[in-house]
């Protein structure tokens, strides 16, 4: 094959394969526009979960184990930016006059944009359908928060700080207004999936669920006594804002520290 012919492969070859990316990178964006509200995760694999073991005298009852690290297929679904804010239930309650969470008075926590605290597993649910939405499984929690590349935290494997995250160690003893921390965006474009408030998922809680779960769309256990919390909060360490990172609360449980954010299924 003479130069001429093989460069006018290769230029052939190389423009087939950028407008495969492009019309990726424009689907992408389309699919983002339907919902601005929510982000477009696309479908594909990640790797779920942490193989490593931590210090059984320093986390105390907490789960000393976030394991095994396994991969998981997820079709495409949308998630939320940010955590469900106390302006957005407001409106829930005067139109539904579904019942005032927790706190609901505290100055501390009541601004319109800081996160909704002191609901019940239920309540997130009950939003969730208001809104034509649904709460996330724990596996799409994950996805948004560390992408497919096994990171640590939603901003990479980089330690966090005061500017990335809103976690005990920060000392604000108190949540920030969603959306604060530009620095701690996941790989997707999701705010505070590190600290601020724990968030429901939909997921029914196991220690061992990881050993036989599902590869394609897991969605937990179908009975359980606790519901899946993911994320940290600002009463809570660091280390407990890890993507990875599980804990477990009754469903009726209400506290300061837990709020929530939606998600939808793509068509």
């Amino acid at each position: 094959m003479c130069v001429a012919k093989r460069r006018n492969v290769l230029f052939l070859l190389f423009a087939f394969v950028a407008g495969i990316f492009c019309s990726r990178g424009l689907f992408a964006a389309e699919e983002s526009e339907k919902y601005p509200d929510m982000v477009y995760v696309p479908a594909g694999e990640f790797y779920m979960g942490e193989d490593k073991y931590y210090d059984y005298i320093f986390m105390l009852s907490y789960n000393i184990y976030d394991g095994p690290e396994h991969v998981v297929y997820l079709d495409a679904y949308y998630i939320d930016k940010y955590e469900v804010t106390n302006e957005q239930y407001a409106k829930f309650i005067e139109e539904t006059g579904h019942r005032v969470p927790y706190s609901w008075y505290d100055g501390r926590f009541n601004q319109p944009k800081q996160p909704v605290i002191g609901v019940r597993w239920e309540d997130a649910v009950a939003y969730a359908e208001w809104v034509g939405k649904r709460l996330p499984t724990e596996a799409e929690w994950e996805k948004a928060a560390r992408g497919a590349d096994r990171r640590l935290w939603p901003w990479g494997n980089e330690i966090f700080d005061a500017e990335r995250s809103n976690v005990w160690e920060v000392k604000l003893k108190q949540t920030t207004p969603v959306g604060s921390y530009e620095k701690g965006k996941s790989p997707y474009g999701c705010y505070d999936m590190a600290g601020n408030v724990w968030e429901w998922c939909s997921d029914w809680y196991d220690q061992n669920y990881y050993y036989y779960s599902s590869r394609n769309n897991p969605k937990g256990p179908e009975t359980g006594m606790q519901k899946v919390i993911r994320g940290g909060s600002w009463h809570y360490f660091g280390h407990f804002a890890r993507c990875a990172a599980r804990y477990r609360v009754p469903p009726f449980g209400e506290s300061m520290q837990i709020g929530f954010r939606c998600a939808k299924s793509a068509e």
